[in-house]
Parts: structure tokens; sequence; C-alpha cells
């Protein structure tokens, strides 16, 4: 059916729809409005603040803002001050019966739970020293998540690992979908290195790992210019940090549906990191350039309806020498390999033949 906007009543249901806007209170100025979630706008790519964040629409977003005079914007302009990201205002659990006035890296994160509505709501963000005259403009990332509380017991939640990603597959993984990684019973997807439109790694967007399908990346990460020999372990821990992203992994999902209580359905990733002697070198630090993702995997099951699972996987880390004071960029390339080690069973007989004992022309 169809109805005129004319004709189109408020919404009065008691919880959120897929896409409904997301209430949020000002209660100094008694103002009912929606949490918004900035994005680009035309060629230039420059921020919209208006835009607002749909309830379970979970997506990121990138765009650009220039200021005229940074110092004084770091101070007066709302878009860089953390603050008015998340203080003075409220989520509401439920929508109200009323209508909503449009108006009005940052990463929210929305707990909720059926129709009980939204349970809770947290805010993360990644700060940088930022430095420049007139003229200089600054890019800005949002992201909105939102999880399951799933109910373990009649009345109690799961709480602890309440933060559940979408299925890559039921059982069996799905070719082309992401692998499920956790780390501290926290899942989420397994990604590598991502380089700008320079080519330099990117420092928030990273690719993510399908399953089945090898991958290669390369890109430059830029080092501080003054490198001492004193540095050579904090570098490490760096190019480290930087391969394998912010968080360490820990534990890799054998199926596409693994529950992160259920130890028996992940396996730990071994890893492997190169050695951090140098070699006919005096002033050389021994670092990492090149991660191998290894993935062994195996089609189990019917025949007729194989499921894929992975057997075990390794973090394989190449070292390359650094001279200190000569590098000021180092070449980063991380490899995925997905190897298949399905064993297939004989294949069935046909039909039994008959086996004739007389002489071809007894009847001639």
């Amino acid at each position: 059916s169809f109805l005129a906007p004319s004709q189109v009543q408020p919404s009065s249901s008691a919880f959120y729809r897929a896409g409904d806007p997301i209430l949020i209170y000002f209660d100094s100025s008694s103002v009912l409005s929606t949490l918004r979630q900035p994005v680009k706008m035309g060629a230039s790519g420059l921020c919209v603040d208006g835009n607002p964040a749909g309830f379970l629409d979970s997506k990121s977003t990138s765009c650009t803002r220039i200021f005229a005079n940074l110092s004084r914007s770091c101070i007066t302009d709302p878009a860089l001050d953390a603050a008015s990201y998340y203080r003075d205002f409220t989520v509401l659990k439920v929508p109200i019966n009323d209508t909503i006035v449009q108006s009005m890296k940052v990463i929210y994160e929305i707990e909720f739970s059926g129709t009980r509505g939204i349970q809770s709501v947290s805010v993360q963000f990644k700060v940088s020293n930022i430095s420049g005259n007139s003229g200089s403009s600054l890019q800005q990332h949002f992201t909105f998540h939102f999880w399951v509380s799933a109910p373990i017991f009649p009345g109690l939640l799961l709480r602890t690992f309440s933060h559940r990603l979408p299925r890559s597959g039921n059982p069996g993984y799905i070719t082309g979908a992401p692998l499920l990684i956790a780390n501290s019973g926290a899942m989420q997807h397994m990604s590598i290195l991502r380089s700008e439109g320079d080519g330099s790694c990117s420092q928030f967007l990273r690719h993510t790992v399908q399953f089945g399908r090898n991958m290669r990346t390369g890109c430059k990460l830029s080092l501080s210019p003054i490198l001492e020999e004193s540095n050579c372990s904090y570098i490490q821990q760096k190019l480290y940090q930087a391969l394998q992203g912010m968080n360490r992994v820990e534990d890799l999902a054998i199926t596409g549906s693994a529950h992160p209580t259920q130890a028996e359905e992940w396996t730990t990733i071994l890893i492997q990191n190169c050695s951090v002697q140098a070699v006919n070198c005096t002033s050389c630090c021994m670092v990492p350039v090149t991660l191998e993702i290894q993935i062994l995997w195996t089609k189990v099951g019917l025949l007729s309806n194989p499921q894929a699972q992975i057997l075990g996987a390794r973090y394989f880390y190449q070292c390359d020498p650094l001279k200190f004071l000569r590098t000021s960029t180092v070449p980063l390339t991380t490899v995925v390999t997905f190897t298949d080690m399905t064993e297939w069973p004989e294949p069935p007989r046909g039909q039994p033949q008959m086996h004739w004992k007389l002489p071809f022309d007894i009847f001639f």
C-alpha cells in the first residue's frame, strides 16, 4: 500500500525498528533530537553533520573538514571537541510518539536486546595531535556498531560476550565471508594492512580477510626521523603492531557460527616471530617487514552438503635489518594464503557386473 507524505502518521512503535533514527534528549535544554553520524557530501567529501544514525544500520563514514584558522577552531569548533559527541545528552532506550525535527575517529557501540530496546551505549575516541597554519584540513572517521545481548538462561543476559558479530556461515564458513577472531573473548574480524592513495599505510582502515580468498597487500609505514639504537625494541613493537593490528590476535573461529563461550569452536593461532639478531651489521635493527598468514581448512560432513571449517592458522613474520638514521619509511607486506586439506573419500562403485563362467558360445 502507499500513503502520501501528508497522510503518514508519526510512528507509535514501542521499540526501535531497523532504520529508525536513534533518539537523544538534551536535559539542559529539554530538546529531543537524533544521534548523528557525519557523512561526506559532493566531490570534495566535506562533512555534513545532519545525517541521522539508523538503528541496526552499522556502517563507517569518512569526511573532510577545512579550517581557516586551525588554532581557533581547535578551541571553538564542536567537531574537534570529543565531549560534544557524548556529553549533556542521553539516548532513549525506545522511541516515543513524537515528531522529530531533523536538526544536528568516533565509534558508537550500541547494545540492544530484542524488543527490550537499547541496553547500553558507549563511545570510543582515537585522537591525534595536529598542527598547521591557515588552510589546514582534517579527515574524520565515524563508526556505529550494534551488538546483541544474548540470554543464556531465563532472566540472565550474557554481558561479558555480548559483542556478537554476524555469522560467517552456519555452521561452515562461506567463501568471501569475514574470518572471525577473538581477543580476550571479544569477537572481531581478522584484518590486514591497507594502503592510502599515496602508498602509505592507513592508520584507521584495514582490509578484512575473507575466507577462501588469497590476498597480498603492501604499504609504506613512516617512522620517526630520529632513530637511535636504543629505540630498536620500540620500532620492532611498532611494526609488529602495525602488521597484526591494534589488538593482538589470539584465537580463530573454526566455523562461521562459532560462539565466543564455546572453547571447542576456536583454535589458537600459532605466532612465529622472526629472529631479532642482526647479521653483519653493527648499527642495525632486525624489524618485521612481512607477515604471512597461513590458514589450513577442510570440508567435512556429507558429500551432498559439505561444510568448510578451519584446521589451524599461523602468523609467520619475516625480518630485515633496518639501518638507523638512514630510513624514514619501511615497506610492509602482508600475504594471506588458504590451503585446502580436504581428504575426499573413494568414489562410490557402480552396479555390480555379472561374471560369466561358461564359454561364450556354449549355446552355438
